[in-house]
Order: C-alpha cells, then sequence, then structure tokens
C-alpha cells in the first residue's frame, strides 16, 4: 500500500471512527483484584493500518496525531462505560499530541461527562515514541490534567530518549517498567538490580510501579518477590474487547507465586533489599 493510500484509508477510519478498543487488566497481586485496564486500539480487521504502530506512525507522517488519539479516547471511553469495567481507565496520550497546537483544550473532560466515568478513575499515560525536548510546555500540559482530577502514569519507564528526567520532573502517579527489563528477569540478575533500582527511585518519589508484559510464570514469581504488586501481561489476560472483570481465572493460588532464585540474583538483591527478607531462604541445589 502506497503513502497515498495509507493516508487514504487512516481519513476513512478518522471519518467513520472505524477503530476497535482492547483492554488489558492490571492486577494487584496483594489484593487479588483488578485496580484497572490499559485501553488499547486496533484498526480495521482487514486494513494495512490494523497495526496500532502502523496506524499512529502513519497519523504522526500526516499531522494528524492528536485527532486520532482523540478518537481512541473516545472509543476506550464509549466501551469501558458500556461494559461497567471496574477500576480505572488508563489511556495513552503521546507527548506529540499534547503539545500540538491543534489539541483541543477540554475534550477529554467533556467525552467523561458524556459517558459518565469520574476523572477521578481515568489515569492519563504518557507514552513516549519521539525525544522530548519542550519540557516545560509537556509539564504544563500534564498539570493541566492532574489539575482536573486525572492521575499521570509513565509507560515504558527505561525505553523512552529520556524517561528518567520525565519521571524526576513530572512526579507520575504510576510508573510502568517497559518489557525488556521484565523479560526472562527471573534468569538475569542485571534486569534485578535496575529493576530494584527502579522500585527504590519509585518509593523515594511516591510513585507506584506496574511491571508490563509479563509472559511466564517464572517472571511473575521474581517480580512478586522483589516487591511489585501491579502487573500485566499476556500471563494474566491479553487485550480483549471483552476483558474478565475479576482475577479467578488469572492469577494462580497466592502459595504457588513464588521461585527460588539462584545464588547470583539473590546476591544482588541482598544488596538491593538490606532489611530482612520475608521470602522463603535461598538455598542452593545443583
Amino acid at each position: 500500500m502506497t503513502l497515498t493510500e495509507q493516508l487514504s484509508t487512516l481519513s476513512s477510519i478518522l471519518a467513520r471512527g472505524d477503530l476497535h478498543s482492547l483492554f488489558q487488566p492490571i492486577v494487584s497481586l496483594s489484593e487479588r483484584r483488578i485496580l484497572g485496564y490499559e485501553a488499547l486500539t486496533r484498526g480495521p480487521s482487514n486494513s494495512a493500518l490494523h497495526s496500532p504502530l502502523n496506524l499512529f506512525s502513519i497519523a504522526r507522517q500526516a499531522g494528524r496525531l492528536s485527532e486520532l488519539e482523540l478518537s481512541c479516547r473516545d472509543s476506550a471511553c464509549r466501551r469501558f462505560s458500556q461494559q461497567k469495567l471496574p477500576g480505572k481507565l488508563f489511556l495513552n496520550v503521546s507527548p506529540e499530541s499534547l503539545l500540538e497546537t491543534s489539541h483541543p483544550p477540554g475534550r477529554t473532560l467533556e467525552m467523561l461527562r458524556r459517558y459518565q466515568i469520574a476523572p477521578k478513575d481515568v489515569v492519563i499515560e504518557l507514552t513516549e515514541q519521539m525525544p522530548t525536548d519542550d519540557f516545560d510546555l509537556l509539564y504544563d500540559a500534564l498539570h493541566h490534567y492532574r489539575d482536573m482530577g486525572f492521575s499521570i502514569a509513565l509507560d515504558d519507564l527505561g525505553a523512552g530518549y529520556s524517561s528518567l528526567r520525565l519521571w524526576s520532573e513530572l512526579r507520575p502517579d504510576y510508573v510502568k517498567i517497559d518489557r525488556h527489563f521484565i523479560d526472562g528477569i527471573h534468569q538475569d540478575a542485571v534486569k534485578r538490580e535496575f529493576v530494584g533500582s527502579m522500585l527504590q527511585m519509585a518509593k523515594a518519589s511516591r510513585a507506584t510501579v506496574i511491571a508490563e508484559g509479563i509472559e511466564l510464570p517464572e517472571e511473575l514469581a521474581a517480580l512478586k518477590d522483589m516487591g511489585v504488586d501491579l502487573v500485566q501481561g499476556y500471563l494474566l489476560a491479553r487485550p480483549q474487547e471483552r476483558p474478565p472483570r475479576d482475577t479467578r481465572a488469572m492469577l494462580p493460588k497466592a502459595e504457588t507465586i513464588s521461585a527460588p532464585l539462584n545464588e547470583e540474583a539473590a546476591d544482588l538483591s541482598a544488596l538491593l533489599n538490606p532489611q530482612p527478607s520475608v521470602s522463603q531462604p535461598v538455598h542452593a541445589h545443583s
């Protein structure tokens, strides 16, 4: 499909509102309940713009990113409200769209009123795809949301161009650790050290950590042992139009979410967490 054809397809999608909202639950391990859902978007199933990567890339090239994000937001709020899903709604927002001069103020609040969703139940999830240079404008834009009662989350921590500076300056309520640091964390002491550092920074800045992209039971067990409570990923539930409403089918029995660490990982964990551990003692087995 040529660029011209893709731009034409994008125009058609936006004109018809032909977007599909999927929801992936974010689960609290300690409370065994769903904190909320991240809203994700797909284009029409038979389209080259079905993939969100293609869809948002073309919108960015066309200068219509803000328009697309607002359309995604409307679809997500409508479906969230129709299904009466429990907990919070996490809405993805890119810094670029917030900084676009065409970004209309007040539209999100208007949507929430229409769909009867309270601002306190919405988390604006900042996704960083491009370098962000204008921190002052971004700070003002996000505090505009915060002043209206929304919470703020920083997505893909550790993967963006300037995510640590964003964390320091924006002081989000939630930080989501990038999948790169979660993949195989039960076998990788260095990744555990990175995540341990993020947990310490979160504690210092009063942010709550969410580990996303969890695919293996061993990853979940390692994160739980490190003190991560909020989790998200294919292991628990894939993004769905009609997601699960409780954790019964998602979480194993509490006593099974535990895995021994290898000695190297345990040594690093002890360095990062000087307090006495409450988990099971680590034994070396051949």
